[in-house]
């Protein structure tokens, strides 16, 4: 990434093999738009499982206002929606940024 990112993984195991890439396609996307977009100085990317739930976080520190129905989030949404996942997105203006992808850990 072009900006510093801090990485914390909790998984006691790993996810199903087409969570792990969809997990992996929408962390690397959400670095990417953060890179792009935010005006960051720090991102924070966290990915957590709790029971039958994978969660993925990307947090910057940057100027905020990203829109859920722009094409990258947009697409994202599509792209977890198959599987059921869910996109939460806050990012007031002034920052800071979160979004959270939310998968099942199976498919």
């Amino acid at each position: 990434s072009a900006i510093p990112v801090a990485v914390h993984v909790e998984l006691p195991d790993r996810p199903a093999p087409a969570i792990e890439t969809i997990a992996y396609f929408c962390a690397a996307e959400l670095l990417a738009n953060a890179a792009k977009h935010s005006r960051a100085g720090h991102i924070g990317l966290g990915v957590a499982r709790s029971g039958e739930r994978l969660t993925v976080t990307v947090e910057d520190d940057g100027v905020g206002g990203a829109d859920p129905a722009g094409p990258g989030l947009s697409g994202l949404a599509r792209r977890i929606g198959v599987v059921d996942g869910r996109l939460r997105v806050h990012s007031p203006p002034g920052g800071p940024t979160r979004v959270e992808i939310i998968l099942p850990t199976y498919v």
